[in-house]
């Protein structure tokens, strides 16, 4: 029998169960071998038996404890509290009349809308990120000016203690504000919300991750975070914020405000959704770093799952449009209007090719730092992990997660006062030192070089260590300031904020770089003129973050875009390919591991390699609730209604007189479909009368869409449980199916490419033996010791 735990959401926030939705243990959780006669049943609810009434009583004890002091976290659960989106489109004969009725000049227009769509995401999506720059560089500028006052004054009169003081405490207060809204306001929006829209595009339900309340406490959470002075970034936050942009304007409404502007219902459906939100993503990324097609290729790499070439016209449109907005808005903010030369949040700064051109034998050094990468990456991912899995078992509670926040937050800059206050590298100033220098114990007309790298916003540092000239910072600050940092960096990630990890990877990758970079000058008496500290601090900063998130391609393009030189394009994929090869070689990358803390049933590209000996009959849901094709509307409230089971798709089967055989499958129709049927009471009075039911249309599924009323909602008299309810018009009549011997490996590339919910299993008579979900095929993986089958938890 499954693991039954109870388990906390993203954020690490426990999750109260809802009505309706308690599910112990799907069907075919265990691998029980059912005897035929029970394969099948119709008009009732069939659930896996759990074994004998000790076994139950210790079940019910289990999840009837008032009190969970520890929270149990196993690495091989998969939580049952995912559902899966519809990203098959029910061919109904509601479906067809519809597509039949629209003409070519109607398809014309749904095409043209689909880019008007896409062009409002960019819009959007580009204010938003203008707003989230705008304010995070008004409120760190206060916060700095006023702390380097004090800084100032106390240096001649002594006391710098108070310093410390007014410095954690500023950071710990704007952290605890951040942390609040997310910890209790909507805690899927803390980090950066890359794995949870990266599961979504994979096509599970993930709870309010694309709602308009995510998305306030989202911009709102980033700005906070980034100005408290914690080492994260602002940019990772947008591709959420652009996923959530792109998912409310698609859908012409706003469930939140439950505001209805009538338009684009067309796009009313998951399938729609996943492509605009798959739009949304890449025009955040287009925000954040000034990379359009960067943007593209990060949502194909690491997000989309589905993919055409249509599509990927209109997200690139959606990605210029993002960033060209960006850029317009912030050249009037700057006083040059028209001046488009800010394109995106993060400007690296552009890299001269004539003085940090690289030569052939570099090379070799290259693929070493990112060999270099790839290891730091493992360590760092390694560390997060056991991170996380110790904030599951143990900060779960909110009131917890805040405090965990404020410390980090007084710990930060704890630790970056005494590295300023104890340094000794002082550097001469320049006109390109910055806007907060500290001169502390320097001499006049020198500032702190450690405060060049803490004393800031992250994104200044970055540009700092690419662009400063050799000289500028001594080993110690950099090795110093690369070690702490990186810790820093580590106990941050995973904390009940928003904020990304895009930033700090890179920051923390350019340190290591540059100290590289100054150390291979430094081991030859004569000077070595390509040793650029520069150049090596942008490899570095790449073999950093490759190595931490393990992506390639659309990295790659990033880098070229934001620091506006092709010549670096070939040496940075080198280094990204090494980081990937060798951090893969130790432990995942860090989305995909919070993906797996999360026990989500995310599907890979491939089936595991060593499945071919398992077969659709050993993986199958069984035994499976069918209806028939005219069924009593009291036997479909019944089964709704039950709370052992959340099943979202029931196979119909033809009427058949003759109870000894299981009747054959004619169609598959939805929990959300029934649903709206008994809310607008579709039901035949009696069995001998034709059908004069009301005639329903799309337009009434997709204004159920995309939150369905729970059947306790739904009142139905005792004379209406007596009717029959014709699922015909309304049940997809050519569902996919596969036969019983089907490998695991068919299987799964047949569900996943498709992007099914239900694939139901029939044997050669067109008889429904079982039923395939994405959990049933998510629940196998390689392991350690070979295949292993994951236990399913209601978490």
């Amino acid at each position: 029998m499954a693991n039954v735990a109870n388990r906390v959401s993203w954020s690490g926030r426990e999750q109260p169960e809802e009505a309706g939705e308690s599910t112990p243990l799907l069907n075919g959780a265990g691998n029980r071998q059912f005897p035929s006669s029970i394969l099948f049943r119709i008009g009732q609810l069939s659930t896996v038996d759990l074994g004998d009434e000790n076994r139950d009583r210790e079940l019910e004890t289990d999840l009837s404890s008032p009190v969970i002091k520890e929270i149990p976290h196993n690495e091989n659960l998969l939580s049952l509290k995912y559902e899966s989106l519809d990203y098959d489109n029910s061919e109904n004969q509601l479906f067809m009349e519809e597509e039949r009725r629209i003409n070519h000049a109607a398809f014309r227009t749904v095409e043209v809308t689909r880019w008007v769509i896409c062009g409002m995401i960019g819009i959007l999506t580009g204010l938003i990120a203008c707003f989230i720059d705008i304010m995070v560089e008004k409120l760190a500028d206060v916060k700095y000016q006023v702390i380097k006052s004090n800084i100032d004054k106390f240096t001649e009169k002594g006391g710098l203690s108070f310093s410390l003081l007014l410095w954690a405490t500023l950071n710990a207060v704007i952290i605890m504000v951040g942390s609040l809204i997310v910890a209790f306001i909507e805690p899927v929006a803390a980090g950066s919300g890359i794995p949870q829209i990266k599961c979504f595009l994979n096509g599970v339900k993930i709870p309010h991750v694309v709602r308009l309340k995510t998305l306030v406490v989202k911009v709102c959470g980033v700005i906070l975070s980034v100005v408290g002075g914690l080492a994260v970034g602002k940019e990772g936050p947008m591709i959420h914020s652009g996923a959530v942009v792109a998912a409310g304007i698609s859908q012409g409404r706003s469930t939140s405000l439950k505001r209805d502007f009538r338009i684009f219902e067309y796009f009313r459906r998951d399938t729609e959704k996943r492509d605009f939100v798959s739009a949304g993503a890449a025009a955040g990324v287009s925000a954040a770093f000034g990379a359009p097609v960067g943007g593209v290729l990060f949502s194909l790499e690491e997000g989309a799952s589905f993919w055409n070439q249509l599509l990927t016209w209109r997200i690139f449109f959606a990605s210029m449009i993002s960033t060209f907005t960006l850029n317009f808005v912030l050249s009037f903010y700057n006083h040059k209007p028209g001046d488009l030369s800010n394109p995106g949040l993060i400007n690296f700064g552009r890299f001269d090719t004539d003085e940090n051109s690289y030569k052939y034998f570099e090379l070799p050094i290259f693929i070493g730092m990112g060999a270099v990468g790839g290891m730091l990456g493992a360590l760092f991912n390694a560390l997060n992990n056991w991170l996380t899995m110790f904030r599951i078992r143990y900060l779960h509670r909110r009131g917890l997660q805040v405090i965990e926040a404020m410390l980090v937050a007084a710990v930060t800059a704890t630790v970056s006062f005494v590295m300023i206050y104890a340094s000794s590298d002082c550097q001469p100033l320049r006109a390109s030192a910055g806007d907060y220098n500290l001169q502390l114990f320097c001499a006049d007309g020198e500032y702190n070089a450690m405060a060049s790298a803490f004393f800031t916003t992250p994104e200044s540092s970055v540009r700092r260590l690419f662009h400063e000239p050799p000289g500028s910072f001594n080993p110690q600050t950099l090795g110093l300031f690369t070690l702490l940092y990186f810790f820093l960096a580590c106990w941050t990630y995973g904390l009940t904020v928003s904020a990304g990890v895009f930033i700090p990877s890179l920051l923390l990758g350019a340190a290591w770089g540059r100290l590289f970079g100054i150390l291979l000058t430094s081991i030859s008496n004569e000077s070595i003129s390509w040793a650029d500290p520069g150049k090596y601090a942008l490899m570095g900063a790449a073999a950093q973050l490759g190595g931490i998130v393990r992506m390639t391609l659309s990295l790659t393009v990033i880098m070229v875009e934001a620091t506006g030189n092709v010549t670096y394009g070939f040496p940075i994929m080198l280094v990204l390919i090494t980081a990937k090869i060798v951090g893969d070689l130790f432990i995942e990358g860090l989305y995909d591991l919070h993906i797996k803390l999360q026990s989500v049933p995310f599907l890979h590209w491939e089936a595991p390699v060593t499945s071919h000996s398992l077969a659709a009959r050993e993986v199958m849901s069984t035994p499976v609730t069918c209806l028939r094709r005219r069924e009593k509307v009291g036997l479909i409230v019944d089964i709704l209604s039950q709370t052992t089971s959340n099943h979202n798709g029931f196979p119909v089967v033809e009427n058949s007189g003759n109870t000894g055989q299981a009747p054959r499958l004619c169609g598959l129709i939805l929990r959300s479909q029934l649903i709206v049927l008994l809310k607008h009471k579709v039901f035949v009075e009696r069995e001998n009368l034709s059908l004069i039911q009301r005639h329903l249309k799309l337009k009434d599924f997709r204004d159920a869409y995309p939150r369905f009323p729970p059947i306790q909602s739904i009142h139905v008299s005792q004379d209406e449980c007596e009717c029959l309810m014709d699922l015909t018009e309304f049940m997809n009549p050519t569902p996919y199916t596969v036969p019983q011997e089907a490998s695991l490996p068919r299987v799964f590339k047949l569900f996943r490419a498709l992007g099914l919910r239900h694939l139901v299993v029939v044997d050669d008579r067109n008889r429904v033996v079982g039923l395939v979900t994405r959990k049933d095929l998510a629940r196998y993986r390689i392991g350690k010791n070979g295949l292993e089958e994951l236990s399913l938890a209601q978490t």
